[in-house]
């Protein structure tokens, strides 16, 4: 089990130095063929029933020390894969390691892991009980993993001050009595309060105004190099993905299209969906206005998606095989990996290499 170095500051334990216990190369969690589909009812005449892919079969890694960013069009199972690990609602198939122990099982019970993994959602307000003091709802989660009172206190009113809030003027404030850049800095501290490795980041800059989303990304960079975090940062804005993160995996209707280093894809994306998800961002030089969509039509019914490649329906390089055939994650030329035929040698695409020959 990962242990902690802890060393006291200010009377609480918030420099911390996590013991790998498979090792620095090793992901801190691997997730392999994850799933989740919801069911929908039949009406009183028997008609509908069926159910939404909301995630279809995915597989990545978030490797220590690194701000993996998910990119995708709204219902693309961002946010459901997000609450699939953390187990906020079950997974129907898929395996979850974490750091080399099975998530779930003997090896990593829930409670362990969620010591070491938490979450910080979009909306501020409804992620904070109305009832408990900032101070208090910070302490929470310390003590119900065993903390005395008087201690969890004392780590929270630290952590507020690490945020960037005096705890004299904030400790007993409520919820609403504060801003929303505030309330997302108690949530982020809340999510610190057990000393945790991995933070999963659910649009969680995206309902501030810019100036104090500036702020908030700015403090997360710094609690990340401090406190030696993983991060898994999801969010709609690409130019704020870009500036967070490490690599980026983009999804289409629960499946993921691409995965690569931030730089790497954003400079030479290799799926077709994520080309045109990039060429979605506003540019302010008017010598490059977009005058054409990127992307036409709306993505297919996720009850019923198309066979193959779900992208094929909307892709300027569609051919029979990307219906036929549902493509893997496979290398592409700036060393992404992409679920596309054209990057596999030999798969009947015209643009995909002839299959090299055995020597």
């Amino acid at each position: 089990m990962t242990a902690f170095n802890r060393h006291a500051h200010g009377g609480a334990d918030l420099n911390f130095t996590p013991i790998d216990v498979g090792g620095p190369a090793q992901p801190l969690l691997s997730v392999r063929g994850l799933v989740k589909h919801f069911p929908l009812k039949k009406d009183v005449f028997g008609r509908g029933g069926g159910v939404v892919r909301a995630v279809d079969g995915i597989d990545f890694d978030i490797f220590k020390g690194e701000t993996l960013g998910v990119v995708g069009e709204s219902g693309c199972g961002k946010s459901t894969t997000a609450r699939l690990l953390m187990q906020l609602i079950d997974r129907d198939r898929g395996d979850m390691v974490f750091d080399g122990e099975t998530v779930g099982g003997a090896e990593l019970p829930l409670k362990q892991f969620r010591r070491q993994a938490q979450m910080v959602f979009q909306d501020s307000y409804a992620s904070l009980n109305p009832r408990l003091t900032m101070e208090d709802s910070i302490a929470f989660a310390p003590q119900v993993h065993g903390v005395p009172r008087n201690e969890a206190i004392q780590r929270a009113r630290d952590l507020l001050a690490r945020v960037g809030l005096e705890p004299r003027r904030f400790a007993e404030r409520y919820p609403h009595e504060l801003s929303g850049g505030q309330r997302q800095r108690v949530n982020i501290a809340r999510a610190l309060a057990l000393q945790s490795r991995l933070i999963i980041l659910d649009e969680a800059v995206s309902a501030l105004d810019k100036s104090v989303e500036a702020q908030v990304l700015n403090l997360l960079l710094d609690l990340k190099e401090e406190f030696g975090l993983t991060y898994l940062f999801i969010s709609h804005d690409l130019n704020v993905v870009r500036f967070m993160s490490d690599r980026v995996m983009v999804m289409y209707l629960g499946q993921v299209a691409e995965i690569g280093r931030s730089e790497t894809l954003f400079n030479h994306p290799a799926h077709p969906y994520t080309r045109a998800l990039l060429s979605s961002i506003p540019s302010m030089d008017p010598d490059r206005r977009t005058e054409e969509p990127a992307l036409a039509g709306d993505p297919p019914n996720p009850i019923n998606p198309p066979s193959g490649c779900r992208f094929h329906t909307r892709c300027v390089h569609a051919q029979p095989v990307c219906a036929q055939r549902m493509p893997v994650l496979s290398p592409a030329s700036h060393g992404q990996v992409a679920a596309c035929w054209m990057h596999v040698d030999g798969s009947g695409h015209s643009a995909a290499s002839p299959l090299k020959e055995a020597a």
